[in-house]
């Protein structure tokens, strides 16, 4: 089980281990461009060796990119869908040229369509994604909180899509937040097992290669997300000592995505959180 981060890559990209070293992150997940816009202009021979460089000598890895915001391959706008299409095969060749494992990314939402309206649309899309891509870097769908119409708040969904594209290349991220939004109680250990007995029915357990680790500012299924730090929200401590504990964890990196006890996302006081719940469960890292 490796703990980590998302940390900022601003002024460079490989600049995001550094920051991940000085919060004790194992592992990172980065944004490979701005997070609010199209454009994008893939790293260079020579980033792309240096972020390589200093992954492996820091040991900081897996590491992942996330997907911009924009994209919502549910969307009715022609346009809108071409240019996130393009956004994840940039991202997801810009992964493979940094010898990450792949991409995260939100599939956006419907419009109040409904899921059954859109899911063809998001499984072609998914497909163009995947022919453009390079064989070695998956692509990561995330559970939603269920916000604004969102795909995937139900683990049913992303099962859909996944058995459609029937691809080894397509895994799960599961975020503890979005998870909690939706309705899935990770409180207790009884209650992270049944949460994860229904993952492994509709997903299968084997599809799950990332954690998006957070506590919750808001309460058990009101479809919000709004992440918190670890121990501060409705969730409470002791439901990362029943996730962490669940065996479905026990060889899946985590990512904090936390606002920070200073409020400049996730820091050592996090991570250092995280880490002590590990090491009182004896679990490797």
């Amino acid at each position: 089980m490796r703990l980590g981060a998302h940390v900022s890559a601003a002024g460079s990209l490989d600049l995001a281990v550094d920051r991940a070293v000085e919060i004790g992150a194992e592992t990172a997940q980065i944004f490979a461009s701005s997070n609010q816009r199209w454009e994008f202009k893939p790293p260079d021979e020579k980033l792309a060796a240096t972020f390589k460089a200093k992954a492996l000598e820091n040991d900081v890895g897996p590491n992942v990119l996330h997907g911009i915001y924009l994209i919502t391959l549910g969307t009715e706008d022609p346009e809108n869908l071409r240019k996130g299409v393009q956004s994840l095969v940039n991202y997801v060749n810009a992964a493979h040229d940094l010898g990450m494992l792949g991409v995260i990314f939100h599939l956006g939402s419907h419009k109040g369509l409904g899921f059954e309206a859109v899911f063809r649309q998001v499984v072609e899309s998914m497909n163009r994604v995947l022919d453009n891509s390079p064989d070695d870097t998956l692509l990561i769908m995330e559970n939603s909180a269920g916000m604004g119409n969102h795909i995937g708040s139900k683990f049913n969904e992303l099962g859909a899509v996944l058995r459609e594209l029937a691809s080894p290349r397509v895994r799960i991220c599961l975020d503890t937040q979005h998870s909690f939004a939706a309705g899935y109680d990770l409180r207790t250990p009884e209650s992270v097992a049944k949460s994860m007995e229904e993952f492994d029915r509709e997903i299968g357990l084997e599809h799950l290669v990332a954690v998006h680790c957070n506590d919750s500012k808001r309460e058990l299924g009101v479809g919000v997300d709004r992440h918190e730090n670890i121990g501060e929200g409705y969730m409470g401590l002791e439901a990362f000592d029943a996730v962490f504990a669940h065996p479905a964890f026990r060889d899946v990196p985590f990512y904090l995505e936390v606002p920070g006890f200073e409020g400049k996302g996730p820091d050592k006081r996090n991570m250092d959180i995280v880490k002590g719940i590990r090491e009182k469960l004896a679990i490797p890292s």
